[in-house]
């Protein structure tokens, strides 16, 4: 007997009188197992996560679970309203905020209730990122428990190294649910970008359904991951003119060259070529990119790059 209960948790009131609440979906299992939290859209324009929790919904409520799963499927509430990256009430990152303080912001007033109501209370925590609402991206973080890591199935994974730029998560989720509490965290990077975003949230719901079965929370046995590359390291390219970026890089998960051209910056207003935007490593492969013409700003994210130089073995 599988019970369902949705908490609606105040934790402060906005100046409008209306109340600031997160929304966590509790489903209890009739078994002994773990407690596995997933959560989306803690940047408010990445919703392809909430996407994910909401198709997949139905198929939980259904299934067959040994422990108890915490499904938050909007972690930020008033960033993902307006489509921002940012809590638009103090334009802070809320990803750099834990765990937050009930003395300091908005968003370490939002860090702190999802510290205490949520990371305090699981021992997998499956957290969906997208590639906002411009650029697309696919790979997977190994944070802490590679076995859950390589079971959502993407193809190309990022394994940080201390001291490599890009690979700081002290403020984050990542420092709660792994420095403090060692729990199991697998951050999935899936979506985003002005494309059809289905085929993204068939993988995730695939993705996720699987790490819980390899987590033991759901019955049945775990499909096996395809051949993965492992990278330890990751350049962020960013565009330093303004105006449309017209890719020609190649599809994510494909390799790329050294110096090879990802794309080109145009002006809307002249045509002029304004930058063009080549490759950064000797020997790349693609994880983040813009898959049609956008518009950019000066460092905006462009493109990310996985170092093939410091790629291990696939297996």
């Amino acid at each position: 007997m599988k019970r369902h209960k949705i908490h609606r948790r105040k934790f402060t009131t906005m100046a409008d009188g209306t109340d600031a609440v997160l929304t966590i979906h509790e489903l209890q299992g009739a078994g002994s197992g773990p407690t596995v939290g997933i959560s989306a859209s803690i940047h408010g324009n990445e919703n392809v996560g909430s996407q994910i929790v909401r198709a997949i919904w139905p198929q939980l409520l259904e299934a067959e679970i040994s422990g108890r799963l915490l499904v938050m499927p909007v972690a930020n509430p008033r960033a993902f309203a307006v489509n921002r990256r940012f809590t638009p009430i103090d334009e802070l990152n809320l990803n750099r905020q834990f765990p937050g303080s009930d003395s300091g912001c908005f968003s370490d007033h939002l860090a702190a209730a999802i510290t205490r109501e949520f990371l305090e209370k699981i021992d997998i925590h499956i957290d969906l990122h997208a590639g906002t609402d411009r650029p697309t991206v696919d790979y997977v973080y190994i944070m802490n428990n590679e076995r859950l890591s390589r079971a959502f199935g993407s193809r190309v994974l990022y394994r940080p190294r201390q001291g490599l730029g890009g690979t700081s998560y002290q403020g984050t989720t990542k420092t709660v649910t792994v420095d403090q509490r060692g729990i199991s965290s697998i951050v999935v990077e899936l979506g985003g970008g002005i494309v059809a975003q289905e085929p993204y949230v068939s993988r995730g719901c695939d993705g996720v359904i699987n790490i819980l079965r390899a987590a033991g929370s759901l019955a049945g046995e775990p499909a096996p991951p395809p051949p993965q590359i492992v990278v330890g390291g990751i350049e962020i390219v960013r565009p330093k003119q303004g105006g449309w970026l017209e890719t020609e890089a190649p599809p994510l998960g494909e390799e790329i060259g050294d110096g090879a051209v990802l794309g080109r910056v145009v002006s809307p207003y002249t045509f002029e070529e304004l930058e063009v935007i080549q490759s950064p490593v000797k020997r790349g492969i693609m994880i983040l990119s813009h898959l049609n013409r956008n518009l950019v700003e000066p460092g905006d994210y462009g493109y990310m790059v996985g170092d093939m130089e410091t790629a291990e073995e696939s297996r």
